[in-house]
């Protein structure tokens, strides 16, 4: 039945689109007998929606794989650069919820580390369709070029913080994990919930030992809730790792773990002396710094996307 919706979600809106585009065809063809000049304004607005419809439906096909259509788990780490770096993860971070609050995807922070000026490191679950197919491009090393807030000479500094996102796994795909390779560690929260969270060991960390993948959940007061998130984070992080294994593309695995620092950075953003957001895969570029810092990131995934297609279909 999940696959069936699954599938009548990605037909329907290509046969709708379809009727509609021949529809305003028979109205246009009208307008043009009879001389109709009125009908003008409501061809163009229809043709727009028609067009921006029909975008938004290929970015959609750009999207077969198997855990596309899933919700993801998005972590942020600091990286080069200290307190300016914290804060940088912080902004990026609120990059990415505005991004997903405006597509209407639910959120559950999972983890999160706080530093003096921001954040060392956070996790959130994004829940929503193609949540992951969307962001799975974003993963690597975002840098910021600014003049620092915390600088009291007002120098221009250099920023890093990373981005990792992987899959929430459903119950259809198997991720098999040994007991014996699990080592559980449980631990009072650092974060904000009151006295009950620091008087009770009931943040949660799993450490799969073959891999050496480690997470952590410390957002619920309940350590049987974080140890379920925590299990759902760790199949996703070792089915993303087992798929990449098997394309042998582990290169590319756990862009989180590579230097953050210069000379790995897939995207600047630059808001001294000029502003300008690029990214070194696509090249696309916006001077609207700000309002890419709002959430409007979408140029950046959709290019992304038709990238990553024409490199595989080459």
């Amino acid at each position: 039945m999940g696959e069936l919706k699954a599938l009548k979600a990605r037909y329907e809106p290509w046969k709708n689109l379809y009727g509609e585009i021949e529809d305003l065809g028979i109205l246009y063809e009208l307008a043009c007998e009879v001389q109709d000049e009125s009908q003008d304004g409501e061809i163009e607005r229809t043709l727009e929606d028609l067009r921006t419809r029909y975008e938004r439906q290929n970015i959609l096909e750009l999207m077969g794989g198997e855990v596309d259509r899933n919700g993801c788990f998005l972590t942020i780490h600091s990286g080069a650069g200290g307190t300016e770096a914290c804060d940088w993860s912080q902004m990026l971070y609120r990059m990415y919820l505005r991004w997903a609050e405006r597509r209407g995807f639910s959120l559950e922070e999972v983890d999160r580390l706080e530093a003096e000026g921001g954040i060392k490191s956070a996790t959130v679950k994004i829940e929503g369709d193609y949540a992951y197919g969307y962001l799975k491009g974003e993963s690597g090393v975002h840098r910021l070029v600014r003049i620092s807030p915390f600088d009291a000479n007002a120098r221009r500094h250099t920023s890093f913080a990373s981005a990792y996102i992987f899959p929430v796994i459903d119950d259809s795909i198997a991720v098999d994990i040994r007991p014996e390779d699990l080592r559980v560690d449980t631990y009072r929260s650092g974060g904000a919930g009151g006295q009950h969270v620091n008087k009770t060991d009931s943040a949660v960390r799993f450490t799969h030992l073959p891999t050496g993948i480690v997470v952590t959940c410390q957002n619920e007061r309940s350590q049987i809730k974080n140890r379920a998130i925590a299990m759902s984070m760790l199949k996703a992080r070792l089915y993303e790792y087992y798929r990449q294994e098997k394309e042998k593309e582990n290169e590319k695995f756990a862009q989180e773990k590579k230097d953050i620092s210069w000379g790995n950075q897939i995207r600047s953003y630059v808001f001294q002396p000029y502003t300008m957001v690029k990214d070194y895969r696509t090249k696309v570029e916006i001077g609207n710094i700000q309002a890419v810092m709002d959430g409007a990131i979408d140029p950046f995934i959709e290019e992304y996307l038709r990238f990553a297609w024409n490199q595989v279909h080459a």
